[in-house]
């Protein structure tokens, strides 16, 4: 299975890392690719599609149309933890 979901709040190298990291703590999460100019991230693997956009939201970074101050702030954060944990760039 593939699937594609819009999120909210990426914004460098280091969300990437930060998402691509977190989505693979999923069972069943194979392949986790993000496209950050257009702000998409496709997932494959056979998985439960709302333990990936929880996953998602709790990192700061949720679906495209239900973003909150809340988890812009979570987002910052996650940022920065995946410019500190990985290759940025």
């Amino acid at each position: 299975m593939s699937w594609t979901v819009e999120v909210e709040n990426m914004s460098c190298g280091g969300c990437v890392n930060t998402i691509t990291k977190g989505l693979h703590t999923i069972a069943g999460v194979g392949e986790v690719s993000v496209g950050l100019e257009k702000g998409v991230i496709k997932v494959g693997g056979e998985f439960d599609e709302s333990q990936v956009l929880d996953k998602l939201s709790k990192m700061g970074y949720p679906q495209k149309g239900n973003n909150t101050l809340l988890k812009q702030a979570k987002s910052f954060v996650s940022c920065a933890t995946g410019k500190m944990s990985g290759s940025d760039n």
